[in-house]
């Protein structure tokens, strides 16, 4: 699994004209489920996330959590996350896991979030989104399962 989480002052998603999901202060979690990912892994990065000391305390130093700022989650899946250009090009996205294994696990990571008492907005499976967002800092901090 390989998340790209930006902490934003704000963020939203629309889908054919239409916002589906639009959040105030917290992160942006672009989210890629590789096939080798499982439940245990989606569980882990949650709550991963969650406790993820991005935003600054009082002296300036980043120190607080999501849940510390009352923050929320916009939540998009990604699968180019896994696109593969060493041969080549044109990304190979082979690595990136079938849909109806991803759309499950997706769902679960969101679910799992909520859970941990984080409010998450998120896009449409498989959809064309567009996503816009004010990234605060900016901050943007990678996470991939593959390093832990």
């Amino acid at each position: 699994m390989r998340t790209v989480i930006q902490r934003v002052s704000e963020a939203k998603v629309t889908i054919e004209g239409n916002i589906n999901g639009q959040i105030n202060i917290g992160f942006l979690v672009l989210v890629g489920i590789s096939e080798d990912d499982d439940e245990n892994i989606i569980i882990k990065m949650a709550n991963k996330i969650s406790k993820l000391r991005i935003f600054e305390d009082e002296e300036g130093k980043m120190n607080k959590s999501l849940i510390d700022v009352n923050g929320s989650l916009l939540s998009i899946s990604q699968f180019t996350l896994y696109g593969d250009t060493n041969k080549g090009n044109r990304p190979s996205f082979t690595k990136a896991a079938k849909p109806e294994i991803a759309e499950r696990l997706y769902i679960l990571f969101n679910e799992e979030l909520r859970k941990l008492n984080i409010k998450v907005e998120e896009g449409i499976f498989g959809s064309e989104m567009k996503v816009s967002l004010l990234n605060d800092g900016p901050v943007t901090i990678i996470i991939d399962s593959k390093e832990w």
